[in-house]
């Protein structure tokens, strides 16, 4: 499993909407792609501009193999929702490793 870790800051009193239409536009859009595990949003209570969004993938390779085109497309469907009330200020990948325990 891949774990697809964004953090975006967002004006907070669009924060709420922000992760509405998130569910709404990229959610619903990524949820059709093969691989697509489960999406959560994460929020800290004193941090009111940040928004994490952590996406579980089956692999990197399904992950990777959506069209640029089709993210494009999305992204400017969102962006069109929300203005410039937001930006992007990580974007990590993490693999999910499980261990033997002892």
């Amino acid at each position: 499993m891949v774990i697809e870790f964004l953090k975006f800051k967002v004006t907070p009193e669009l924060r709420e909407k922000f992760i509405q239409k998130d569910a709404e536009i990229w959610t619903t859009a990524l949820s059709r792609y093969p691989g697509f595990l489960s999406k959560e949003v994460w929020i800290e209570p004193n941090a009111p501009m940040e928004v994490a969004i952590i996406i579980r993938w089956a692999t990197r390779e399904q992950w990777k193999s959506i069209p640029i085109e089709q993210l494009d497309k999305i992204d400017a469907k969102f962006a069109q929702q929300m203005g410039k009330t937001y930006e992007l200020i990580q974007s990590s990948e993490y693999q999910v490793r499980k261990f033997p325990q002892s």
